[in-house]
């Protein structure tokens, strides 16, 4: 907190932060760790997704207590990397469905009904999911109306062209943007 006001002091223009989650607490996942694969106990509209969707909220809130404010949030950081994750990594397994329900049902109102104006991004994965992702969570009106655009990574650019990928999701969903998200070189052991 203390860097980020740093930062926001310094910027001659406003800074857009985004944030986005590794996990949830244990007792709140599948295999009751924070580590390795697992997913969100229950469905959307239960006890876990409720509590899940209001530490976004808390997340938020406590940040604005240090004059540190969020322009969007994405739902989960790597939904599908939760299925193939080493044994030691942080993640929730999301298909497109649950998170798409999780939109719809607890994350979306939560974040509408909150005093916050943080936007909601989705997928946070690789644009190679794309457009079958943005088809079942944009294709439901209800967590259309909540998504304001769609995080995407770059890892996996090479295997699927952009015209494929970003040109036929954006043709699909127009009032909805694409951001890259998160990129870095070197994530390749061999190279």
């Amino acid at each position: 907190i203390p860097l980020l006001n740093r930062a926001l002091a310094m910027s001659k223009r406003p800074l857009l932060l985004f944030a986005s989650p590794w996990t949830a607490p244990a007792w709140m996942r599948s295999n009751g760790d924070v580590r390795g694969k697992g997913t969100l106990k229950g469905k959307a509209g239960d006890k876990y997704h409720k509590t899940w969707a209001n530490y976004f909220i808390k997340f938020l809130d406590e940040y604005a207590k240090h004059n540190v404010t969020f322009w969007a949030v994405t739902a989960q950081n790597e939904p599908l990397a939760g299925l193939f994750t080493p044994p030691q990594a942080p993640t929730i397994a999301f298909t497109a469905a649950q998170q798409r329900d999780f939109i719809a049902q607890d994350l979306g109102p939560a974040l509408a009904r909150s005093p916050h104006r943080t936007r909601l991004l989705m997928l946070d994965d690789q644009r190679i999911h794309l457009p079958h992702w943005a088809k079942v969570v944009l294709g439901n009106a209800t967590a259309a109306r909540y998504v304001a655009g769609l995080a995407v990574h770059w890892y996996l650019d090479a295997i699927v062209p952009p015209g494929c990928s970003l040109e036929a999701t954006h043709k699909l969903f127009p009032d909805h943007f694409l951001l890259y998200t998160e990129a870095c070189t070197g994530f390749f052991m061999f190279r």
